[in-house]
């Protein structure tokens, strides 16, 4: 979902009216991003509070590539990294994930495995029907087992969009805060529905009713779920002493538009990219009693500070014998302040660019590349920007193109090189980035082999349903990234 898919952000057909309150009873953010264009790392970096290239979410297999976890990825979240639902379990926390996992689908990557005790949801995107021979279909699990697969148990209608995946997930929502309020026990709940995901999809009574088609009727069904879900808060009496925050794992995919594709307001491109459309994301906090209602606030927010912020809520402390990227929000989110703090914009290996302040500095900019645009893979279409866009991996580390995000949010023009503005500038943000660089130490990467044998054919739980499938034989590859 993109930053201008929201009424609040000023889409203006204004279908979300219950995340538009959200904010009217509490903080909207406007300055809150994403810690990579894409959805694996950037899920990757929010349960982890670390950059995707410390904790392994990323590719060396070519510079700069995105990289996620289809069937056939063979690596997943480490056992070393620390998630948040493992730390929260020590203040007693219950804790729960609905929807799309997306950290490793192998045995050992399963998320109660690590923190999570309870999921429901699927470890991979909703991609096909696949013919169970050549690829299975992606298998939906409660808990430790699978209990179907898309397209066979949970139909998802390619022709119309229809699927009742969100329904089923609210429902799961409710029952849960219903089963932890009922026994008095602090609960941890993601709730990471994906029905803006192409190809994109929406229950029988919302299809057809946005002005925006099936794109915009699956933002209403997810808008009108949350309103549900603030609602049993509130009907339970718990609103005051429950954190809820709204974000996206990335922009909204251009490359899908305009049927299936989102807004990303007046930023530049979309996912897969790092300019300001793939990874500046909506955001709001919503917390009953605690949290100034119509705030509207300017830190430079990440979702790694969702980790920070929530073990802050529950009286922990981050771990102390890592890098942690995440920064507690509690300062800026309930007493107004601004924290000063960098953004990076990573791109698999390569820092491509820094934030701080208004200035944000492109060290690399790269779209995707020639061979790829030709064939239609577009993740800006309609907007070129002369030498910033770019079909193939420009470096600029010795002269960065300079923006003012201000005056330019944009990204359509580059501070000149020689205006004493630029100078000042990148005196300050040269400093940040060596800084960060000295200290940067990458984790082993996860994404580089991929290997048809460990796909989905038969996971925990087949047999008793009969959906076991023949699994071939093991041929590690590395695997490609395009882009």
């Amino acid at each position: 979902m993109g930053w201008g898919d929201l009424g609040v952000f000023g889409e203006p057909s204004k279908e979300t009216p219950n995340l538009d309150q959200m904010a009217s009873e509490g903080m909207l953010f406007l300055d809150f991003y994403t810690a990579s264009p894409l959805c694996s790392p950037s899920r990757a970096a929010l349960l982890t509070g670390r950059l995707p290239v410390r904790n392994g979410f990323y590719t060396t297999n070519a510079h700069a590539r995105n990289a996620y976890t289809p069937q056939d990825i063979v690596g997943g979240i480490p056992d070393s990294e620390l998630l948040l639902p493992e730390l929260l379990k020590k203040a007693g926390y219950t804790n729960k994930i609905i929807g799309k996992w997306h950290l490793g689908h192998r045995p050992q990557f399963h998320p109660m495995k690590h923190g999570f005790d309870e999921w429901f949801g699927s470890p991979n995107c909703h991609f096909g029907p696949f013919d169970n021979r050549a690829l299975p279909n992606i298998p939906v699990y409660r808990d430790w087992e699978m209990i179907g697969r898309y397209y066979e148990d949970f139909k998802i209608d390619l022709k119309t969009g229809e699927a009742n995946l969100t329904q089923i997930y609210l429902q799961e929502a409710l029952d849960f805060i219903s089963k932890q309020q009922a026994s008095q026990q602090p609960f941890f709940l993601y709730w990471a529905i994906d029905a803006t995901h192409a190809p994109v999809y929406a229950s029988k009574r919302f299809l057809g009713t946005s002005q925006r088609g099936l794109y915009g009727d699956a933002v209403r069904e997810i808008d009108d779920s949350i309103g549900k879900i603030l609602k049993h808060l509130q009907k339970l009496g718990i609103s005051e002493n429950t954190f809820v925050f709204f974000t996206s794992d990335n922009g909204a995919a251009l490359i899908s538009a305009p049927k299936q594709g989102g807004s990303n307001g007046r930023f530049l491109c979309g996912k897969q990219t790092t300019f300001e459309g793939g990874m500046r994301e909506p955001a709001i906090a919503w917390w009953p009693g605690h949290i100034p209602a119509g705030g509207v606030s300017h830190q430079l927010g990440n979702v790694m500070d969702l980790f920070t912020t929530s073990l802050s809520l529950a009286g922990l402390q981050p771990p102390s014998d890592r890098q942690i990227d995440g920064i507690d929000l509690l300062p800026a989110i309930l007493q107004g302040k601004l924290i000063d703090r960098p953004i990076f914009y990573y791109r698999g290996n390569e820092m491509m660019a820094v934030r701080v302040g208004l200035y944000k500095a492109h060290y690399w900019t790269w779209s995707n590349s020639w061979e790829e645009y030709s064939k239609g893979v577009d993740f800006c279409p309609g907007q070129n920007v002369s030498g910033v866009t770019t079909h193939t991996q420009e470096e600029h580390t010795t002269l960065p193109l300079l923006f003012h995000l201000g005056r330019d949010p944009g990204e359509k023009y580059p501070l000149s090189f020689a205006s004493d503005e630029y100078q000042r500038a990148m005196e300050q943000i040269s400093v940040v980035v060596r800084q960060h660089k000295a200290t940067m130490v990458p984790g082993e990467p996860q994404l580089n082999v991929c290997d048809k044998a460990v796909m989905n054919w038969s996971p925990p739980g087949c047999e008793k349903l009969g959906k076991c499938l023949k699994q071939p034989k093991s041929d590690p590859k590395k695997c490609f990234w395009p882009h």
